[in-house]
């Protein structure tokens, strides 16, 4: 991880599960994660603003002591490059995820049972 510019590049991610309640999206400043599933979904309505990436998962003890019945579904690395309010994935000039409407519904069919959802107002960008 190149930490010399803000946020953070990141040219290869592990990603140690602490626990999981079924998102289909998991962010992790400055990485996220979608299930395969969810990014086939994606890759059928062809979406903008971001590409996919493998990423290897590993579970932290807690999380196989805690949940030993959850097994995970497979993810990939959702890397975004899109701007805003443009592309169907962005950031926000403060660091937050921005999706188009039709990018949340593919996420939200699927589960996102813990996400914190906000409008986002593209005049304040």
């Amino acid at each position: 991880m190149d930490t010399s510019v803000h946020p953070p590049i990141v040219s290869k991610l592990v990603y140690q599960m602490e626990g999981w309640i079924g998102d289909v999206l998991i962010t992790s400043f400055p990485c996220f994660l979608v299930t395969e599933e969810a990014a086939h979904a994606l890759s059928e309505i062809g979406f903008t603003g971001a590409t996919f990436a493998p990423v290897e998962v590993v579970t932290a003890e807690d999380f196989r002591e805690l949940q030993p019945e959850v097994e995970l579904p497979s993810f990939v690395w959702l890397k975004v490059s899109g701007k805003a309010g443009r592309d169907d994935f962005g950031i926000a000039k403060n660091l937050n995820l921005v999706l188009s409407e039709r990018v949340f519904d593919v996420f939200d069919e699927r589960g996102l049972p813990s996400a914190t959802i906000k409008p986002f107002d593209v005049r304040q960008e």
